[in-house]
């Protein structure tokens, strides 16, 4: 036996931190967010964590109250608990930004970025009316009005705001819904609606009913955070913005984990941007008075991924180029190449979420010349590679 080596002291092992989890399970926004931080600990393995299932409004975990714990991830919906959290004295990571004044670092949805993809889906069907329903007194809804609106009008089109609805259970509901009720019919028709969030969307499309307006005909809805079971009982099927809250959770993992090792946190929020749309049957519609801009769109939509050009889009329409190219303008507000280009896209990114295909076979199916050239519009469009959106995409495990 060796003495010498025995005698040596053992070193202690190392205690792994305790993280509480203040997130809610009752959204999918929240439930995202927990399974990006489940794949920061997947990889890592490193955290003891406490987390207690819960809704958005709930109070203030009374379980923390004693705690020795040594970092929070919270979504913090009120300065009240916010102001207990801070008291606790640790390394905490905000992931709902609702409370910016109490200095937290905060990981949250790029709420601009989010708004412009929904003014951009309501655009490419041709409104140029517009709505947007949001909640009073809350800041990321206050911030995707903001930027949805000046989107739309920079467009030259009008766009009207309810931002009063209540997200407290208690209000009375019907009294919300007379409010929706108005608002809808005071919108000049067709229009295109922007929620703050799926939540709202089976109490404006009830509203919708009520008017009563045809959706998607007269009215198309889309709402924020493609929450499946809230846009699945919509009815219509609700058309939703998906943010990206696993990244979200991913992100304030690492920040958090960087944080407890000594790191200095950021001054400015991490905003993490949306990976796309889900279209559903509320927003299946072409809201246009140019018929023969109508009619190109219809075949650029039907004939995009065939490797049609702007020529074969002219000779659909029977008007001259010139003349369509100016007409698709003033419509749209972009060329005819442009939306070309963009059905591929689209055309790509749910081949690369939903298949195992090689990228250069998708590549040629979406009516790209080969696969440099997908790669090179995936770069200049959505600053990232075919590839890596794959992977964003399956991290998430929605492919």
């Amino acid at each position: 036996m060796n003495l010498e080596k025995a005698d040596q002291p053992v070193e202690p092992r190392r205690r792994r931190p305790r993280v509480a989890l203040i997130v809610e399970t009752s959204l999918g926004s929240g439930r995202d967010i927990l399974r990006g931080i489940a794949r920061f600990l997947h990889e890592r393995r490193i955290w003891s964590i406490y987390h207690e299932v819960r809704s958005l409004e709930d109070g203030f975990p009374p379980a923390l109250a004693d705690w020795m714990g040594d970092g929070i991830i919270a979504r913090i919906p009120t300065r009240e608990i916010g102001e207990r959290i801070k008291r606790a004295g640790l390394p905490t990571v905000d992931v709902l930004g609702m409370v910016p004044e109490l200095g937290l670092p905060i990981v949250h949805v790029d709420d601009e970025a989010v708004a412009g993809l929904a003014a951009e889906h309501l655009l490419s069907r041709g409104f140029r009316s517009f709505g947007f329903v949001g909640y009073g007194g809350v800041n990321w809804s206050r911030n995707r009005r903001e930027a949805f609106s000046t989107i739309v009008r920079r467009s030259g089109a009008r766009c009207e705001v309810l931002e009063d609805m209540s997200r407290h259970p208690a209000v009375n509901w019907e009294e919300q819904l007379d409010r929706l009720v108005q608002f809808v019919a005071g919108l000049p028709k067709p229009a295109g609606i922007m929620l703050a969030s799926d939540q709202l969307g089976p109490a404006v499309l009830e509203a919708c009913r009520r008017v009563p307006v045809k959706v998607p005909d007269e009215v198309a809805v889309i709402g924020v955070d493609d929450d499946d079971p809230l846009c699945a009982v919509s009815d219509p099927p609700l058309s939703s913005v998906r943010p990206d809250h696993f990244r979200v959770g991913y992100q304030a993992a690492s920040l958090l984990d960087r944080m407890l090792n000594g790191e200095a946190p950021p001054a400015e929020p991490i905003l993490v941007p949306p990976i796309g749309v889900t279209t559903r049957l509320s927003t299946e519609v072409l809201a246009l008075e140019d018929r023969v801009v109508a009619e190109a769109l219809r075949f650029i939509r039907e004939n995009s991924c065939n490797g049609i050009k702007v020529d074969d889009v002219v000779a659909e329409t029977g008007v001259s180029r010139s003349v369509l190219q100016r007409r698709f303008r003033d419509q749209l507000g972009r060329t005819i190449h442009d939306e070309i280009l963009r059905i591929r896209i689209d055309a790509a990114k749910s081949m690369l979420a939903d298949t195992d295909l090689p990228i250069a076979e998708i590549a040629e199916r979406c009516g790209f010349r080969h696969q440099e050239y997908l790669g090179a519009v995936f770069r200049r469009k959505l600053r990232t590679t075919p590839a890596r959106f794959r992977r964003s995409v399956r991290e998430q495990g929605v492919a």
